[in-house]
């Protein structure tokens, strides 16, 4: 579909969607930045949490993320079967706020339902939202490469925003005003959605409201080239759920990392910074060198150079692999001095986000660039569900770790990922045909 009214080379719908999931972005990782950490708080004291064990937290966090993002399936199912992408994204961020509102009660039953509220939400918002970015161009049009890139700052503006405010209000003042504080963002990115609608006509609507050109589409069977889309797009997700299954030590073992064994205290000032605000570390580093390894990517595709989606998701695999060299050198420090300073931790983010740029904006664009229409959200679903197991496994990475050591963990992880990123790189050419035929 064409939009008519544009900002800078942009339909305005991908602000409105650029906004509203900056909001829902801070509700979720605002929440997601201090949950392992009111987890494991104790119970005494004037900001109490539930004084779990970091096993016992780590396997809730774990599952919760995978519930999270498994969700995407059936709210993938339900936009392109009834519901339209614009419906589903409204019922998600109805649920979404009232989910995160329930959090700021201090009941025990209100945080079990608080978290199934959250799940249904983000499953009925999050891969809807991005196929409607996808919704907003063209089949060939340039720009929407370009777009999602646009649209990935805004999620990480108020993943940035989140782990500064949410964090820092969770952390002193009380754990149950800073997941309050993650409603109200959400309820502001509702707002913004509901307003900007004039803006999103015939992006996102029920089947009954697609055009003839749509609905021919979505009751075509699939084509010899759609099947083979599927396929590449089903081994990507492989890559995905082992680039997640790394990257997400974030929210779990490295956040319980900043808070036990960093020194995190600035002389200086006489402060200690709150363990939650490295959480923003990746969003500020995304913020600002998104553009700069987009800018990479298209030099290197002018040098006539790989620079398939595939390709690009295997190099984001090895950088952020090397970002776990700095956690080892986190722990060997720890080890000999009893704390281990800030930088190894910014350092490790840094490369992460280096290949999360790599990565992920890309398989965003690719998922809706390659899957058929009639399946568009479906798709994006099995691609958050993707994200999500490779959470879960995330979390069994950070239990491991409580035997087998933190240090043995990041080199591992930092030798996996390195190696898998060399494997798919390797096989490229084989598949080379399929590959950029699917592209």
């Amino acid at each position: 579909m064409t939009q008519k009214k544009q900002i800078l080379g942009h339909p305005v719908g991908l602000y409105v969607l650029f906004f509203t999931e900056m909001w829902e972005r801070f509700s979720f990782y605002g929440m997601r930045g201090i949950l392992i950490l009111f987890l494991v708080a104790s119970t005494k004291g004037t900001n109490p949490g539930y004084g779990w064990l970091e096993k016992d937290a780590l396997q809730l966090y774990g599952i919760y993320t995978f519930l999270v993002y498994l969700s995407s399936v059936p709210g993938g199912i339900i936009a392109d079967k009834w519901l339209g992408q614009k419906k589903a994204v409204l019922i998600g961020g109805a649920l979404l706020v009232i989910g995160h509102s329930i959090l700021a009660t201090q009941l025990l039953w209100a945080f079990y339902t608080g978290l199934a509220f959250i799940v249904a939400g983000v499953g009925m918002l999050k891969s809807n939202i991005s196929t409607m970015v996808g919704g907003l161009y063209a089949v060939g049009d340039d720009r929407r490469d370009q777009g999602f890139s646009i649209f990935y700052i805004g999620i990480n503006i108020g993943a940035f925003a989140a782990a500064i405010v949410v964090g820092y209000v969770g952390e002193v003042y009380s754990w149950h005003y800073g997941f309050g504080l993650a409603g109200i963002g959400m309820a502001i990115g509702l707002l913004i959605f509901i307003v900007g609608q004039k803006h999103l006509q015939g992006t996102g609507d029920s089947h009954k409201k697609h055009t003839a050109i749509q609905s021919a589409a979505q009751s075509m069977s699939l084509t010899k080239i759609d099947k083979d889309r599927i396929v590449v797009m089903l081994i990507s997700f492989l890559l995905v759920i082992a680039f997640w299954a790394a990257y997400e030590q974030a929210g779990g073992l490295m956040n319980l990392y900043a808070d036990q064994k960093t020194d995190r205290t600035i002389a200086l000032f006489k402060a200690t910074i709150p363990a939650s605000w490295f959480q923003s570390v990746t969003a500020f580093f995304i913020v600002t060198l998104g553009a700069p390894v987009a800018a990479f990517w298209y030099r290197w595709k002018k040098n006539g150079k790989e620079s398939s989606s595939i390709f690009k998701m295997a190099i984001g695999m090895i950088i952020m692999g090397w970002g776990f060299l700095f956690m080892v050198a986190a722990s060997f420090q720890f080890q000999s001095d009893g704390a281990s300073s800030m930088y190894w931790l910014i350092l490790a983010y840094l490369f992460h986000t280096i290949g999360e740029l790599c990565a992920s904006p890309v398989a965003l664009s690719y998922i809706t660039k390659l899957a058929p229409l009639k399946y568009a959200s479906s798709m994006m679903g099995l691609y958050f569900a993707a994200t999500g197991l490779g959470n879960y496994v995330a979390s069994w990475v950070g239990i491991w770790s409580q035997s087998a050591g933190e240090l043995q963990i990041f080199l591992g992880i930092a030798i996996f990922s390195t190696l898998l990123g060399l494997l798919i790189i390797a096989i490229l050419k084989p598949l080379k045909r399929l590959a950029h035929a699917a592209e």
